[in-house]
């Protein structure tokens, strides 16, 4: 392990530092704070309102933030040579089931873990699209031309609501509220089944996920009880960090 207080010289010099920060009303004080001892350390400069951050379109309202990802979608699109494809009003049918056993090899498996990169970062925005992410995530390693449909009847879903982002509402309801579900043995390859859950601060969504269960259950009663589970545990976790 080196040591560093025996070098004559610095290791490493910071010639300059950006930080974008977002004030809100009610912690407008501890902000000034904190933009103050920056600014006694570094060389700072105040941005102004957030409106547009890593893809993510932010639109100040009267009723608080709405998060849209307008171009990074029309830019996956394009990518995709998708953007003149005729739209669809679900990311997945209710009949899909995907299989690894299903469908020819697709002829670009790199390609396929690209786009379906894009729309994992897609779905921090776009709850919506989360189980269907998940579906097609699962075949990441030998995809076939079946998942490649899936991924693009998901990018047909996105062209019709590219409008569409994540809300959040001014309120003064600090409450958590959550939901979840789940769909019993629904993998037909190894009848694991898929949770779900999404969980509300006051009116707000702030989190959720879709992600397949690690164990088999045994019933439908099991698998609904591993997804409550799973729900209390990030209940707990946003209780201790509130």
């Amino acid at each position: 392990m080196a040591d560093l207080h025996n070098h004559s010289k610095p290791l490493c010099v910071v010639q300059s530092l950006q930080i974008v920060i977002e004030i809100r009303d009610n912690i407008l004080v501890a902000i000034n704070r904190i933009v103050g001892a920056l600014n006694a350390e570094f060389s700072i400069k105040e941005l102004g309102p957030l409106h547009y951050f890593l893809g993510i379109e932010v639109i100040h309202t009267d009723r608080g933030l709405l998060l849209l990802q307008r171009q990074y979608i029309t830019d996956l699109l394009k990518r995709t040579h998708l953007d003149a494809a005729k739209p669809v009003h679900t990311p997945m049918s209710t009949s899909t089931q995907l299989s690894r056993h299903r469908g020819d090899p697709y002829p670009s498996p790199t390609e396929y873990r690209s786009i379906v990169g894009a729309l994992q970062y897609l779905s921090f925005t776009r709850p919506d699209i989360s189980f269907a992410v998940n579906k097609v995530a699962q075949f990441m390693q030998a995809p076939t031309s079946e998942h490649w449909s899936a991924v693009k009847r998901i990018l047909r879903y996105l062209k019709d609501t590219i409008h569409f982002g994540l809300c959040l509402a001014k309120s003064s309801n600090l409450s958590l509220s959550a939901y979840s579900d789940t769909d019993w043995a629904g993998c037909p390859d190894d009848r694991r089944s898929t949770s779900g859950f999404c969980v509300y601060l006051g009116c707000n969504l702030i989190s959720w996920s879709s992600r397949k269960q690690p164990t088999v259950a045994r019933s439908s009663t099991e698998a609904e009880y591993k997804a409550i589970a799973t729900v209390a545990s990030e209940l707990e976790w946003l209780k201790s960090v509130g």
